[in-house]
């Protein structure tokens, strides 16, 4: 066991006591607790659609499927992310386009290189909100208008998380949030899917069981006693077991985002003039989720990244790497890309620090003495 793991679950009696009242209930099959859920998402974010799936995956995959992307087309995506938000566009016959970041201080896929991207086959840009700060969406919506393309925006690390006062997944045409176990909204599996069109809402609504008409819930309570099967669709709903979690998760939410802040200015200050380390997104000043703590090292290699994270293991401080680069996976590497030296960089010389609301002052400060020292060794 680590001294300092790199998560800790925000659990409490209150998850067990939703489940077992959901359990109690015997409905546990998506259902109240699914529509409630999905009402919360609806408010939290002022946007007037919001469905729960199985997870993120089936999101990204039915934000695609809802759009029309299909054989022949072009998504452009970011490579460092996680292989899920590419999987997807294979997923309805696309091919992925793979883009850089902008930089090493913002992780975020960049505009300027998707643009030089842009083919007659591009139907859509695939942004990724790394660590739940925000894409340059001004300008990535800008580039969209002018090509006439689709944005999906993969908001698995930023619920809540804000840019320009608007919530991330609400600015581009649909967006996927994740709730899998070690996500800010934490589930196990589990995930949402939100969009301001409503047919394209009626088209992820359909497509997430089995293109039926209606849902098992609604017969049930007498709504409707027959259904009709209008596209092969898939199975992708969430049950009211997971959605109960998500529900309390929800209500904790806000003050675990806001602890977090603080937790992410303490490690800005006490990295702040170490010279080996760049803290991506640091002065950040919109509300983000924050939940990952990216480092880069600095003039590294793998070998030394790998060789730093030896030494905090050692040290019981629990890191992780987000992402190994997409486009070097086998499956991917004959895909279309530009170049992508900032992606690699980032993917080679990148660890993750342990980041959660439970850390103490006392904790962060061993962190950073702790990394700084190997460094400096």
């Amino acid at each position: 066991m680590y001294q300092i793991p790199l998560f800790d679950l925000n659990y409490d009696e209150r998850e067990q006591k939703a489940v077992a009242e959901t359990i109690a209930s015997k409905w546990i099959s998506s259902g109240p607790k699914c529509m409630e859920l999905e009402e919360i998402f609806q408010k939290e974010l002022d946007t007037p659609y919001a469905y729960a799936v199985t997870n993120c995956t089936a999101a990204l995959h039915l934000a695609l499927f809802s759009l029309g992307i299909g054989a022949g087309d072009e998504v452009i995506v970011p490579s460092l992310t996680f292989v899920a938000t590419v999987n997807a566009v294979r997923y309805v016959g696309a091919e992925p386009v793979f883009c850089d970041i902008e930089s090493l201080s913002g992780l975020t896929i960049s505009p300027d290189r998707i643009e030089e991207l842009i083919t007659p086959k591009t139907k859509a840009i695939m942004v990724m909100h790394f660590g739940g700060f925000a894409c340059d969406m001004d300008r990535i919506m800008a580039i969209a208008a002018k090509h006439h393309l689709y944005v999906v925006e993969d908001a698995c690390h930023g619920p809540l998380s804000e840019y320009h006062g608007r919530k991330l997944g609400t600015i581009g045409d649909v967006g996927c949030f994740s709730f899998f176990s070690n996500k800010n909204i934490s589930t196990g599996e589990g995930g949402m899917v939100v969009t301001k069109h409503e047919k394209v809402g009626e088209r992820i609504k359909l497509a997430r069981s089995h293109g039926m008409t209606t849902m098992s819930y609604e017969r049930a309570k007498g709504h409707s006693t027959s259904y009709d099967v209008v596209m092969p669709g898939y199975n992708y709903r969430l049950d009211d077991i997971r959605a109960t979690l998500g529900i309390v998760q929800m209500q904790k939410l806000r003050a675990d985002l806001e602890t977090r802040q603080q937790i992410r200015a303490l490690y800005e200050k006490l990295l702040g003039a170490c010279e080996q380390v760049i803290v991506p997104f640091a002065g950040y000043t919109e509300f983000a989720s924050n939940y990952i703590m990216p480092v880069i090292l600095k003039d590294s290699d793998p070998a030394r990244r790998d060789e730093v994270r030896t030494k905090l293991q050692e040290k019981g401080i629990q890191t992780s790497v987000h992402y190994p680069a997409v486009h070097r996976f086998s499956i991917y590497r004959d895909a279309k890309k530009g170049d992508l030296p900032l992606t690699e960089y980032a993917s080679d010389c990148g660890l993750t620090l342990p980041m959660y609301a439970k850390l103490t002052e006392e904790e962060v400060t061993y962190i950073c003495d702790s990394l700084k020292e190997i460094l400096k060794g």
